[in-house]
């Protein structure tokens, strides 16, 4: 990638694989090297990878993983819930009793690999701090 600079020179940075990186997020893994811990508890990133070193701190994931994960759920949920009504019928109870439980379960459960997969998404655009201003830039003024 080349960006323009002020005064005619070329600063290029290296390529950062997207996908590869929103997969290892989503595995928990650093974006950068898929080694080290991405998260320090349920929902807390670590500052910095502890095998390359990437600091890790600065991400602003903010609302987009719970978004995400109502948007999906969502879909999910209504989905079978209206497969089930149209197949089955169950009174509201036994309804409450069933789609409680999964809707909170599965919320739990794709929201850690959602926020990882955001944290990977913003590594590989260098976005919020994830630049590398001071990693793997060379200027080439002759370009």
């Amino acid at each position: 990638m080349e960006q323009q600079m002020f005064g005619g020179s070329h600063v290029v940075r290296a390529e950062r694989p997207l996908w590869e990186s929103i997969k290892r997020g989503m595995l928990g893994k650093c974006p950068r090297c898929g080694s080290g811990k991405l998260f320090a508890s349920f929902l807390k990133t670590v500052d910095h990878c502890e095998c390359c070193g990437e600091e890790i701190h600065h991400h602003r994931a903010d609302d987009l993983p719970a978004y995400l994960t109502l948007v999906i759920i969502g879909h999910v949920i209504i989905g079978a819930f209206m497969g089930v009504e149209a197949a089955v019928n169950l009174s509201l109870i036994q309804h409450l009793l069933i789609w409680v439980p999964v809707t909170i379960l599965s919320s739990l459960a794709l929201l850690r690999p959602i926020k990882g997969g955001v944290v990977g998404l913003q590594w590989a655009l260098m976005m919020h701090g994830f630049g590398g201003e001071a990693e793997q830039l060379e200027t080439h003024p002759e370009l």
